[in-house]
């Protein structure tokens, strides 16, 4: 199932793609895609559901991002080799953990706002994972149990605030807009290898990221299994994976956003986003 939220920021109501392209309107089976919502008896409800009996959302609605409510938005860094080389750092020992702040949420096609004072906004496509149970010290074999589904993130981030200005990475990757998610929550069984997507990241029509999540250094189970020690994870919490080579910083010369910029990110199976770029 490709499930999404629709609607006007803070008011989005719950939906699901149908076979058609169509958004169907699913307010009428569940009250929104959020943690509650996640677990494997909600799920299975809706795909016991007949989609094409559900009304049609008129339009061309705006969409949110594909999980509300986000209890914790956690990210992975350095996690692809060929990334980390560009970056300059050597690959970690064991997952590198930041969070970014949940503020930072934005729908996939919603509009990206350069922070004040910045001066190298950058880019990342990555992989996002939906926990749709509750994960405390489970092993890598149990991990993908504890899946509801993979997301579209691009993981915005600002280098110099990020590397430059004391503290831990979050004061780089938490300002508003710099997490858009979406467009569609993917649920895991239609996912049947998330360490085989194709991922590409593109600005202004140019092709800057076109990766794959078979790279990563530490898999999905992985990741999860190693956070799972540390934190339990809850049903509707965000994980981003990671980002391929291709970022801004890893340019020559280095490569940043600006106002008027436009960019464009997938992932095979998951969607697309697209963001224009404004001064904030």
């Amino acid at each position: 199932m490709k499930l999404l939220r629709y609607g006007a920021k803070g008011a989005e109501k719950p939906g699901i793609l149908a076979s058609d392209g169509s958004v169907r309107d699913l307010s009428g089976v569940i009250d929104d895609i959020s943690g509650d919502t996640l677990g494997d008896t909600v799920l299975e409800k809706l795909r016991a559901t007949d989609v094409d009996s559900l009304p049609v959302v008129d339009g061309d609605p705006r969409i949110g991002p594909c999980v509300g409510n986000v209890g914790k938005f956690i990210c992975i860094g350095l996690n692809y080799a060929d990334h980390a080389a560009e970056s300059g750092m050597d690959l970690p020992a064991e997952p590198v953990i930041f969070f970014k702040a949940t503020s930072a949420i934005i729908g996939p096609n919603d509009t990206v706002e350069i922070p004040r004072g910045s001066v190298k906004t950058d880019w990342e496509v990555e992989l996002g994972v939906v926990i749709g149970k509750e994960a405390k010290y489970v092993s890598e074999a149990e991990a993908m149990d504890h899946v509801a589904g993979y997301c579209v993130i691009n993981d915005l981030s600002e280098r110099d605030f990020q590397l430059h200005r004391s503290g831990q990475w979050v004061k780089g990757k938490s300002a508003d807009t710099f997490g858009p998610i979406g467009p569609w929550l993917v649920t895991k069984d239609e996912v049947p290898d998330p360490q085989n997507l194709p991922m590409y990241l593109e600005v202004n029509g140019h092709r800057y990221q076109d990766g794959s999540t078979k790279t990563m250094h530490f898999g999905v189970a992985t990741v999860i299994s190693h956070l799972s020690q540390f934190m339990s994870l809850q049903p509707g919490d965000v994980i981003s994976t990671g980002t391929p080579p291709g970022v801004g910083m890893g340019q020559e010369p280095q490569t940043y956003l600006k106002p008027g910029d436009t960019i464009e990110l997938g992932i095979e199976g998951l969607g697309v986003q697209r963001q224009d770029v404004i001064a904030g």
